[in-house]
């Protein structure tokens, strides 16, 4: 009896943990289509949250690179491609880093929170957050 309840609150601390984990991987959706276009994997460095493009969902868009880059990621691949930097956990957000859109080059201001357990609320924004786009990320099976 004892090993079931031990077992029983060992599941629930873990479900509870890993429900206020952004940590892992998200599927990015395609604002106009609705559909998955890509796999980005969010990890931890130095105690700061950071964002790669792991897959990319379109067979013809694989090869891309960002061309629009104005950075050092100017004409490097879009897949492996780092596009969130240096996000502190403030509270119960994550704050403090940028965002890079792949898709026009351009760098925002960007804060991550968690909308549930398998739902990543992401606002990039020039200035202040009132001047932004935010999207959301599912979790990733």
């Amino acid at each position: 009896m004892k090993k079931i309840l031990l077992s029983l609150v060992l599941i629930i601390i873990s479900s509870s943990i890993n429900g206020q984990n952004i940590f892992g991987k998200w599927h990015s959706t395609n604002e106009d289509s609705g559909e998955i276009d890509s796999v980005i994997e969010v990890y931890k460095k130095d105690g700061k949250a950071y964002a790669k493009i792991i897959d990319i969902k379109d067979p013809t868009r694989r090869n891309a690179i960002c061309t629009q880059c104005l950075d050092d990621n100017k004409n490097k691949p879009i897949l492996g491609l780092n596009i969130l930097t240096g996000l502190k956990k403030e509270g119960k957000e994550w704050s403090g880093g940028t965002i890079l859109d792949p898709r026009n080059g351009k760098i925002y201001k960007c804060y991550l929170q968690l909308s549930n357990p398998n739902t990543l609320k992401i606002r990039g924004y020039i200035g202040i957050s009132l001047f932004g786009k935010t999207a959301y990320w599912k979790r990733a099976g």
